[in-house]
């Protein structure tokens, strides 16, 4: 006697689209955790190295703002954020400028404006 199967006594693996077995469900539930976990650490590591390139370019720009000056470098910090903040202008964006200044390349003028202003304000407050 032969028996014929049914479509409906088809097991869950043969249906299009669904997984055998609960630990194969876990583990592909695993899997898409796992691959959106990793997208995350891959934008946060891109964020990092973002960071980090900025950071030592922001810190050049200090140090030339503090042989300016001569001033702290907190007072450095404070004038580059002045300028930033007047010119409406994203701090790596000055510390940018500044450092270009080193390769011949002029500020641009609002740049070059405010930062005259705030060394002004800066060297009429004194040492501190």
């Amino acid at each position: 006697m032969t028996s014929r199967r049914h479509p409906a006594h088809r097991t869950a693996a043969s249906q299009p689209g669904q997984i055998a077995s609960p630990a194969a469900a876990i583990a592909a539930a695993r899997g898409a955790e796992l691959a959106v976990e990793n997208r995350e650490l891959r934008r946060e590591n891109e964020q990092l190295v973002r960071a980090l390139a900025s950071r030592s370019v922001i810190d050049q720009a200090r140090g030339m703002v503090m042989a300016l000056a001569p001033c702290s470098t907190d007072q450095a910090w404070g004038v580059m954020v002045d300028v930033s903040q007047h010119c409406n202008v994203k701090l790596r964006d000055v510390a940018v400028a500044l450092v270009a200044l080193s390769d011949g390349e002029a500020l641009a003028e609002p740049v070059r404006r405010e930062l005259c202003r705030a060394l002004r304000r800066l060297h009429r407050a004194g040492p501190s």
